[in-house]
């Protein structure tokens, strides 16, 4: 009888730095207490999971060499497009649990695939294992995400957030203080397949042919946009870059007043240049701000519903997920 093993990759919540990390820009996330387990056994011809949370059932053979976007149910395309990308030559019976809802913008997909790359013998760096998933995401879903969740989640460390850049793909943990609650609420699903996610890099993309990369470019060119829209798109990008190196350096002095306004800035900012908020995700975000203990308060992840995040005083927010910094994807001894 084969040996049953386990493997646990995290969710993440991004705090700052929002639609950059497709620009090559700089992003603030941090991997999480609730995340996704997979406990399994190895074939030798196939891929058969079940979940504790959604229903269906996925079965294919190995190697795959199939469209994962073809596969049912819809959480198999994202199985079905690791084993691909790994051309994984054996595969697993086992059984997923988890506790991020599908749809919060918490990475369920990137943690599933991070997770199921594992146990499929996947054996590299923990950027190799992020890039492998980005590529799956894409093959699943077709929509062009950068690489923030699946680095977020592949070398996370515990007690930190992670700033990255998305364009060396250089990790840098920051410690995340014990004084303070980090609180998200689940407000709406969204879908980012289908959503106008793909139009915001193209914008992204028409500001650059005038400007030159956005993560290379100043508030000042802005102005030379010449595509109105772009040019929104362009000044929350650059404004967001700058955004997460002011968010670390006041969270790391225990400024966290000056921390939270700029999380409200950039909610701001994704509302009325990104255009990637909704009216309940702003009036959630406004409530939450309105309460006393609270610094601040955003949307996070990529928009069109999801979640809201927050940093607060400890226990000043009773309605929602106290989350901690966790360690990133790895085999459960």
């Amino acid at each position: 009888m084969s040996e049953t093993s386990r493997v646990h990759a995290p969710g993440r919540v991004n705090l700052i730095g929002e639609h950059t990390d497709y620009t090559g820009g700089l992003v603030f996330p941090m991997a999480i207490d609730r995340g996704t387990t997979l406990t399994y056994t190895a074939t030798d011809d196939s891929v058969e999971l079940t979940s504790g949370d959604v229903a269906g059932r996925v079965n294919f053979p190995v190697p795959f060499t199939g469209s994962a976007a073809d596969e049912t149910p819809d959480w198999g395309a994202y199985v079905a497009a690791m084993a691909g990308e790994l051309g994984a030559p054996t595969g697993l019976r086992g059984h997923l649990v988890s506790d991020i809802p599908a749809g919060a913008g918490l990475s369920s997909s990137a943690a599933l695939e991070c997770a199921v790359g594992l146990a499929l013998g996947f054996d590299g760096t923990s950027l190799e294992l992020a890039q492998a998933a980005q590529r799956a995401e894409h093959a699943a879903t077709g929509v062009p995400t950068g690489i923030m969740d699946q680095l977020s989640i592949a070398a996370g460390v515990a007690g930190h957030a992670t700033l990255i850049d998305c364009h060396s793909l250089e990790v840098t943990p920051h410690l995340i203080p014990d004084d303070i609650d980090i609180v998200v609420k689940f407000i709406v699903h969204r879908r980012l397949v289908g959503s106008a996610y793909a139009d915001r890099v193209a914008e992204c993309e028409r500001a650059e042919v005038d400007i030159g990369p956005l993560r290379l470019a100043s508030p000042d060119d802005v102005a030379r946009v010449t595509d109105p829209i772009a040019q929104r798109r362009a000044r929350h990008v650059i404004a967001e870059n700058r955004r997460v190196m002011k968010f670390a350096t006041e969270l790391a002095a225990g400024n966290y007043v000056a921390a939270g306004q700029i999380m409200v800035d950039g909610h701001a900012s994704l509302r009325d240049d990104f255009d990637t908020s909704t009216d309940q995700m702003d009036a959630a975000v406004g409530a939450l701000n309105a309460l006393p203990g609270v610094f601040g308060t955003r949307m996070t992840g990529g928009g069109f519903g999801g979640c809201i995040v927050a940093i607060c005083a400890p226990g000043a927010v009773t309605d929602g997920w106290v989350v901690k910094p966790s360690a990133g994807a790895h085999h459960v001894a």
